[in-house]
């Protein structure tokens, strides 16, 4: 009988630098979902932004620090080693092809579902993965369109479907609102005001022992 492995969840961004947001998020969809782990992603160039001010080995080693000492949470450099844009379906693909029995969830935020329709053969990244939409209170979702017409055909309310099939399902999650801004973290150090608290203290002491944000630029 086919059996599938414990689903995985990925989270991809610039992480420039992480902060408690992303942080938070990605360990209460872990534990409220029964994920194996969630893997955080570092773009190496975003598509739908511009480019990041840190660069991304410094980015891939923010990622690494903040998560040192959390099993739940694992780092992945695939993007960074491929180079170029980051296209969502491309990491997909290939992380398919090394785990082929495991479903992945794509987590993203509300802005992210409405704006799916424009990513990159966003059909098919469908095929190879689960949305779990991490949501605040008091979002609002379309009532009409490509996007309410995937909520009406791929929704589901339990956690469960995320596991018993590879691909295609629509989940929400909410998660604590933690309006923290990676600009703002930046200017804040450019500024040379403290971040702490809104960063592990471990990401801040890397981003002061390595000169990652100055004035310029920010």
């Amino acid at each position: 009988m086919y059996h599938l492995q414990q689903a995985i969840g990925i989270l991809g961004g610039t992480f420039d630098p992480i902060h408690f947001g992303h942080l938070r998020s990605a360990l209460e969809i872990y534990q409220a979902l029964d994920l194996a782990h969630v893997r955080l992603i570092p773009c190496f160039q975003p598509v739908h932004r511009k480019m990041p001010i840190a660069s991304p080995l410094h980015r891939l080693a923010m990622v690494s620090t903040a998560i040192a000492d959390e099993p739940a949470l694992a780092v992945d450099d695939c993007e960074i080693q491929r180079k170029g844009p980051s296209y969502t379906i491309d990491t997909l693909e290939f992380l398919q092809k090394k785990m082929p029995d495991t479903p992945l969830c794509l987590i993203m935020g509300i802005d992210a579902l409405l704006g799916f329709p424009s990513w990159h053969r966003w059909e098919d990244i469908l095929k190879i993965a689960h949305l779990v939409i991490a949501h605040r209170p008091q979002y609002q979702l379309p009532q009409t369109g490509i996007v309410a017409d995937l909520l009406k055909q791929r929704l589901k309310h339990e956690s469960s479907a995320l596991h018993s099939c590879i691909a295609g399902n629509i989940f929400f999650h909410p998660v604590t609102p933690l309006e923290i801004s990676a600009t703002d973290i930046r200017k804040q150090i450019a500024m040379r005001r403290s971040p702490r608290f809104l960063l592990p203290d471990s990401v801040y002491h890397y981003i002061e022992q390595h000169g990652v944000y100055s004035i310029s630029g920010i």
